[in-house]
């Protein structure tokens, strides 16, 4: 199973930019799909992004694309998470999630296994 750690939450005015680092250890992190998710206070843990273990592609929901990057390093252990164009609505925790490749669907948090903490995130209007 991987560990994981996530930095990089803040306070930010609302038009502006954010990267969330997610560093993993572990024997699998290479071979691990990597997904962000957030979760905002009495709403369900949401889909952000995923990136397979080779980053050869990126998926993103709706309410992020175009504005958030999901993108990896392996050789660093670590997946970000850049954000741009900050909203008010993007206030939430965000926590990274690993995965087993090919094990259920990337957007669904049930198929992740393993999570970090969290670090929040607050956009003020």
């Amino acid at each position: 199973q991987v560990q994981l750690v996530e930095s990089g939450g803040g306070l930010v005015q609302a038009g502006g930019s954010l990267r969330l680092s997610c560093a993993a250890s572990g024997r699998t992190f290479s071979s691990s799909t990597m997904g962000w998710f957030r979760q905002a206070p009495g709403k369900e843990r949401e889909f952000l992004a995923a990136i397979p273990w080779n980053g050869g592609s990126t998926y993103y929901s709706d309410s992020v694309k175009g504005r958030f990057t999901i993108s990896r390093d392996n050789a660093k252990n670590t997946v970000y998470l850049q954000m741009n164009s900050l909203k008010p609505e993007d206030t939430a925790v965000y926590y990274c999630a690993a995965k087993a490749p090919f094990y259920g669907d990337f957007y669904s948090k049930n198929a992740y296994n393993s999570w970090g903490q969290g670090t929040q995130v607050t956009v003020s209007s």
